[in-house]
C-alpha cells in the first residue's frame, strides 16, 4: 500500500481545483501487467542484462555512486568524471523502479534503497543535492546555466516518482521534494531569472504536482517555460545569444513554431510544455506545440522515428537535411519522441501521435539497445559502409539507463482513458483494470504483434455497461505510413482492416483515428483486430535529396534494412526496382526471432575479367531495422537507390 508521510513536505492529498484541457488520462506502468511475446523477452533482457550492466557501470567502473559518498564523507576529495553523471544514476534508479514491478527482485529493491541512502547523506541542509558543485565549491551553483543542475533534478524527481508508484516507498520522494522545494524558493519565489540549459526538470516537476497534488510544482515548471525567449540565458554555451536557439531559448516558448536546436533538450521540453498545457489550460503551449509537432514531423524526422540529422549539435540543422550515413538520430532523442508524442496524444485525443510515438518505439528508439542488452547506439544511422557497431558504454552515458527505463516502463503507453470512454493506443499483450464512472472495466490484449495483426482485446465490465472503447487504427493501415507529406507509400494497398465483436462485424465510428465501438459491454466480450500486414514501399518527399530514387521497405509498424550476413556480404551493390515483388517469412532462429522480407532485385557484381560489371537476379532479404548491427561490422542500408547510378560496387 502506498503511504505519503505527514511531514514538513505537507504534501496535499486532495485533487487539484481547477479542471484541465484535456480529456484522455495516462494510464501508467504499475496498473498494466505486461505479457507479449514480443515486449516480455525485451523487458527480461533490461532486468537481467542491462539494468545489471548499469548499475556495475554507476557503481564500480565510473566514480558516479563515489561522488555521492565523497559528498557524504565531506573530506576535501574531488569531483570525478562529468558535471552531469548524477543523471545518469537517477535514470538507473528510474529503470530499476520500473523493472521492480515488472519483475520484483528483493536484491534489486536493496540495491535501490542502498543508493537512495547514500544519496540522502549527500543533499544538503537546504535541499540542493549535486556532487559537481558541493565537491567542487557551494558558492559556484546556479552561476552557470549549461552545468544541468535543474536537469539532474529533473531525473532524480522521475526516479522517485517511479519509485513510490512501483512499491510506495517515499524516501527518494522526500529527498527529490526538498531539491524542488529549494530551487523554487531560490527562483521562483526570489522572483529570479535562469534558464535551464538542458530541459527535463519542466516533465518532472508536472510528474512531481501529480504525485503530491502540490500545485507550487505545476507553477514552478510553468515559470521554468516562461524564462526561456526573454533574452535571460546568457550564461553556458549559448553565452551572448547567439547559439540561444540550441537550447530552445531564441522564442517564448508559446511562440515558437519550428524545431531547432539540440534534439534531446527539444523533446524534453515540448513534453514539459504539453504537460504544463493541459494542466493548467494554456492554449498558447497547446497551440504552439501542435505547429512545432507538424514541423518535426513534416519536415525533420527520418522514417524510422528519429530525428537530429546533425552530430555537429546533436539536433536539427534546416528543412528536409536527413542524412542516411550520417544520420544522428541520437536514441536519447527517439526516446523523447515517445515521450513528447504520448502527452500530445493526452492533450488532443488524436491517433497521430501515438502513430508517431509508435514509430520512434519499435524503431527509432529500440536500435539503441543490443538484442543481447548489453551494447548500445548513441547514434543510430540509416546506411553504414562498415565502419560503424555498438558501443559496451559511453563517457555520456544518457543512453543506455534512457532505453533501459522506456523498455521497463512500456505500460505507459498502452491505454489511456478518462470518466466514460476507453482507449487502446498500442497492440501489446497486457492486461489493466480501468475504473470509469460507471464501475471498473478489466481489458485484456492477446497479440502477436508486429509480426502479425490480429489483435484480440477482452473486455471484462464488473457488469453489464455502456462506453466507448476506441480502438487505434494506424495510419499506415490506411495508405498514410506517416502523418504529412515527407513519405508516402509507392502503390495505394486496397486491403481494409476488420473489427469484429463476438466474431460479428462490429458496428463503429472512425474519429481522430480511432474506430470508436459504442456499446453495451459485457464480461467476456472479444474484440477481434484485424490489421493488413502487406509489405509496403516507401518513398520520400523531393525535397530529401538524400532519398531521392531510392525506396524503403516497411512492413506493418516496422522499417526494414538490409543488412551485409544475409546478402552476400554487401548491399550497397543492389538496386530496388518499384514493381519488385516480396514475401515474408518469420525466422524463429535469426536475430531472437524475426519477420524477414525475401525478393528478387539486379545486384551487380564486378565480372570475372574485373573490367566490367555485371547485373543477376539475386535474392534480398531484409531485417527489421532495429536488429541491424548484432553480427559484427558490415554494410547496411534503409534506403535503396531504383537506380543504377547510386549502386556502389567493390572491385
Amino acid at each position: 500500500m502506498k503511504h505519503l508521510l505527514l511531514t514538513s513536505l505537507a504534501f496535499s492529498l486532495t485533487a487539484p481545483a481547477f479542471a484541465q484541457i484535456n480529456t484522455l488520462q495516462p494510464v501508467g506502468f504499475s496498473q498494466v501487467k505486461i505479457n507479449d511475446a514480443f515486449w516480455t523477452p525485451r523487458q527480461e533482457t533490461v532486468t537481467k542484462v542491462t539494468i545489471p550492466v548499469c548499475i556495475d557501470q554507476t557503481e564500480v567502473k565510473t566514480p558516479r555512486i563515489r561522488n555521492f559518498e565523497k559528498v557524504a564523507r565531506n573530506d576535501g576529495e574531488k569531483h570525478e568524471g562529468i558535471y552531469f553523471d548524477d543523471s545518469d544514476v537517477y535514470k538507473a534508479m528510474e529503470a530499476m523502479a520500473y523493472s521492480l514491478k515488472n519483475h520484483p527482485d528483493a536484491a534489486l529493491e536493496a540495491k535501490f534503497d542502498q543508493w537512495t541512502d547514500i544519496i540522502a547523506k549527500a543533499q544538503q541542509p537546504d535541499g540542493y543535492l549535486n556532487t559537481y558543485y558541493t565537491l567542487g565549491g557551494l558558492q559556484n551553483r546556479w552561476t552557470d546555466m549549461e552545468r544541468h543542475e535543474d536537469y539532474c533534478a529533473g531525473h532524480l524527481i522521475e526516479a522517485a516518482v517511479a519509485y513510490y508508484n512501483a512499491t510506495g516507498k517515499t524516501k527518494l520522494l522526500t529527498v527529490a521534494t526538498r531539491f524542488a522545494d529549494h530551487i523554487d524558493s531560490t527562483f521562483r519565489l526570489a522572483n529570479r531569472h535562469w534558464v535551464s540549459g538542458h530541459e527535463e526538470i519542466e516533465l518532472a516537476l508536472v510528474k512531481l504536482y501529480k504525485t503530491t497534488h502540490n500545485k507550487k510544482y505545476l507553477d514552478l515548471a510553468d515559470w521554468y517555460l516562461q524564462q526561456r525567449g526573454h533574452g535571460y540565458g546568457r550564461g553556458g554555451i549559448w553565452r551572448g545569444g547567439s547559439n540561444a536557439d540550441y537550447c530552445q531559448d531564441g522564442t517564448p516558448v508559446a511562440d515558437q513554431k519550428e524545431i531547432s536546436g539540440h534534439a534531446v533538450r527539444a523533446m524534453y521540453l515540448y513534453t514539459g510544455a504539453a504537460d504544463v498545457g493541459a494542466a493548467k489550460q494554456d492554449t498558447g503551449y497547446m497551440k504552439a506545440m501542435k505547429t512545432v509537432w507538424q514541423d518535426v514531423v513534416y519536415r525533420n524526422m527520418y522514417l524510422t522515428g528519429g530525428i537530429g540529422s546533425s552530430g555537429h549539435n546533436e539536433g536539427f540543422t534546416k528543412d528536409y537535411d536527413l542524412p542516411n550515413e550520417d544520420a544522428y538520430c541520437e536514441t536519447c532523442a527517439s526516446v523523447g519522441m515517445v515521450f513528447w508524442n504520448q502527452r500530445m496524444n493526452l492533450l488532443t485525443g488524436e491517433s497521430k501521435y501515438v502513430d508517431v510515438l509508435e514509430r520512434s518505439l519499435y524503431n527509432g528508439a529500440l536500435d539503441g539497445l543490443s538484442l543481447s542488452g548489453d551494447h548500445f547506439f548513441y547514434g543510430n544511422p540509416l546506411a553504414n559502409e562498415g565502419n560503424y557497431a555498438r558501443s559496451e558504454w559511453f563517457g555520456t552515458a544518457c543512453c543506455p539507463s534512457n532505453i533501459a527505463r522506456l523498455v521497463e516502463s512500456l505500460g505507459d503507453y498502452i491505454y489511456a482513458k478518462d470518466d466514460n470512454d476507453i482507449w487502446v493506443n498500442l497492440f501489446i499483450g497486457s492486461s489493466t483494470d480501468l475504473t470509469l464512472k460507471k464501475g471498473s472495466v478489466g481489458i485484456a490484449q492477446a497479440t502477436k504483434y508486429p509480426w502479425q495483426g490480429d489483435v484480440q482485446i477482452t473486455v471484462t465490465p464488473v457488469r453489464n455497461m455502456a462506453f466507448p472503447l476506441h480502438v487505434r487504427i494506424p495510419g499506415w493501415a490506411m495508405n498514410e505510413p506517416v502523418p504529412g507529406n515527407a513519405y508516402r507509400f509507392a502503390d495505394q494497398d486496397t486491403t481494409k482492416f476488420t473489427i469484429t465483436v463476438n466474431g460479428k462485424p462490429a458496428r463503429y465510428n472512425m474519429e481522430a483515428g480511432y474506430a470508436v465501438l459504442n456499446q453495451t459491454w459485457k464480461k467476456g466480450d472479444v474484440v477481434a483486430l484485424h490489421l493488413p500486414m502487406d509489405v509496403r514501399k516507401v518513398v520520400a518527399n523531393d525535397s530529401i535529396v538524400q532519398d531521392r530514387n531510392r525506396v524503403a521497405l516497411q512492413r506493418g509498424p516496422l522499417v526494414y534494412c538490409v543488412e551485409h550476413p544475409d546478402n552476400a556480404g554487401s548491399v550497397y551493390n543492389m538496386i530496388l526496382p518499384l514493381d519488385a515483388q516480396f514475401t515474408t517469412a518469420y525466422r524463429p532462429d535469426l536475430l531472437d526471432g524475426v519477420m524477414t522480407i525475401e525478393g528478387q532485385v539486379p545486384v551487380f557484381r564486378p565480372a570475372a575479367n574485373g573490367e566490367q560489371v555485371v547485373a543477376q537476379q539475386e535474392k534480398l532479404t531484409a531485417i527489421p531495422y532495429y536488429a541491424w548491427a548484432n553480427r559484427g561490422k558490415g554494410e547496411m542500408e534503409v534506403w535503396l537507390p531504383t537506380k543504377v547510378a547510386s549502386v556502389k560496387v567493390a572491385p
